[in-house]
């Protein structure tokens, strides 16, 4: 799988976990390169707290496009240091 933001591959990787339908990728296949920290956090009732990154590509900022859950509840155990994208990152094969 590759998640491609402004045609460029911000990761790859044929480990990927599906949950809720977003493919969560190893962070390490996440491209350093292109993140920047956020500050943003949210709360999941069944995942816990959420972490963003902004995606910084060729002077365009995707702000909070990535997230992960740093210490996941025991149900989201799988999800532990993986990422996830939305805001118009597209995930392909």
């Amino acid at each position: 799988m590759k998640a491609i933001w402004n045609g460029t591959v911000v990761a790859e990787s044929d480990d990927t976990v599906v949950v809720e339908g977003n493919h969560y990728f190893p962070r390490s296949a996440l491209k350093d390169d292109y993140v920047l920290p956020s500050n943003t956090h949210t709360m999941c009732s069944w995942k816990g707290q959420a972490s963003y990154l902004t995606l910084f590509i060729d002077g365009n900022a995707n702000p909070d496009a990535v997230w992960f859950y740093p210490d996941p509840k025991e149900a989201a155990a799988e999800i532990r240091g993986r990422v996830a994208f939305w805001k118009g990152v597209k995930v392909v094969d």
